[in-house]
């Protein structure tokens, strides 16, 4: 599992801002059924205040009370919860979750430069894909728990430097940055957690009528990228989408050279203009985007697909259409998030079934 930093921005930005350190808790190892899995992040302030989620909401309280300390300037600490007891009573909570977790606890802030955030947030603006490693276990005096290694940088502080000054520790960040996976490294006397970063895909939407509003909406809410094209100057209106990147007026024949379309992960045409819908698939035709979605029934789509020609064939793998999981209903709330739940499985390799 990635680390997902844009729910945290809000609140490191805040502290930052102030010089106030925070506690990052890392879950860096589980047993049995958990909320989540290694990768995940909490943010905690100095005055309780927290985002992100290691439990559904059960252990962070709890855990705020160990962060305290570190946040105060304690060194690093790791904190676990067993909740596989058959009575299930522990907290007095009754959790029923059957799981174990293991959760490092750090401080970020003004001493470290504010590192791992610092380098996680920068990479995800720039939607560039990195991973970090903490010490999670050390038996070595030079290198305490907690230390951060940052890729093609040996150190996070000059006492760790020889500890870390591996090929080892900075071939594992690369290939948690490229797989986008969790990994570890395990030397005689220290253990390397590396947390590759989650990138947001970049959704285009072809279209920028009222009904694209809760696709928007929806794909905000996830933490995607999202990014409309309208060719009409009434539709293509910045402030009727505040949750995208990017709200675009351009012709649809043109969509190339408006936009890099290798930067996208899907695209959806839903302009509901059939002439318009015809171009942006010929357009998407000849792009190797992965996923291409198409809103209308079938016949509507067998019309575009006889009009593209021979450029049909090269969608046929590719195109959704109609788009959406059959999940009932016919607001445009339904069907947004039919279409935003069909990216969903698309984008996490997930097999529906449909």
């Amino acid at each position: 599992m990635e680390a997902s930093v844009g729910p945290l921005l809000p609140l490191y930005q805040r502290e930052r801002a102030a010089g106030r350190a925070l506690a990052l808790g890392v879950l860096v190892d589980t047993l049995g059924s958990t909320y989540r899995k290694p990768g995940a992040l909490i943010l905690i302030a100095g005055n309780g205040d927290y985002t992100g989620l290691i439990s559904g909401g059960c252990l962070e309280g709890d855990l705020r009370e160990h962060a305290r300390a570190v946040i105060e300037g304690a060194a690093a600490r790791t904190v676990r919860y067993d909740l596989r007891s058959a009575d299930d009573l522990l907290w007095g909570l009754g959790l029923g979750c059957e799981g174990a977790m293991q959760i490092l606890l750090l401080s970020s802030g003004p001493a470290n430069g504010w590192q791992p955030l610092a380098h996680l947030a920068a990479a995800l603006e720039a939607h560039k894909p990195t991973a970090v490693g903490v010490v999670v276990e050390s038996s070595e005096q030079g290198v305490p728990v907690g230390s951060v290694l940052l890729p093609g940088d040996p150190v996070a502080e000059a006492s760790v430097a020889a500890a870390f000054a591996t090929p080892a520790a900075q071939a594992l960040l690369r290939r948690a940055a490229a797989e986008g996976q969790t990994g570890w490294l395990e030397q005689s006397s220290w253990k390397l957690f590396a947390l590759p970063l989650s990138l947001p895909p970049r959704i285009l939407l072809l279209g920028a009528g009222p009904d694209v509003v809760p696709v928007v909406d929806f794909a905000a809410r996830l933490g995607w990228k999202v990014t409309l094209v309208d060719h009409r100057a009434a539709y293509a209106v910045p402030g009727h989408f505040p949750g995208a990147e990017h709200v675009l007026l351009g012709r649809p024949e043109g969509l190339a050279d408006l936009l890099d379309l290798s930067r996208f992960t899907a695209a959806v045409v839903m302009s509901h203009h059939l002439p318009s819908d015809l171009a942006y698939l010929r357009v998407l035709a000849g792009s190797a985007l992965p996923y291409v979605g198409l809103l209308g029934p079938a016949a509507r789509r067998e019309r575009l697909l006889a009009e593209l020609g021979t450029a049909a064939g090269k969608l046929e793998s590719r195109l959704h259409a109609p788009v959406g999981l059959p999940l009932g209903g016919r607001s445009p709330e339904s069907i947004a998030l039919a279409i935003v739940a069909q990216l969903h499985a698309f984008v996490h390799r997930s097999d529906t079934g449909s």
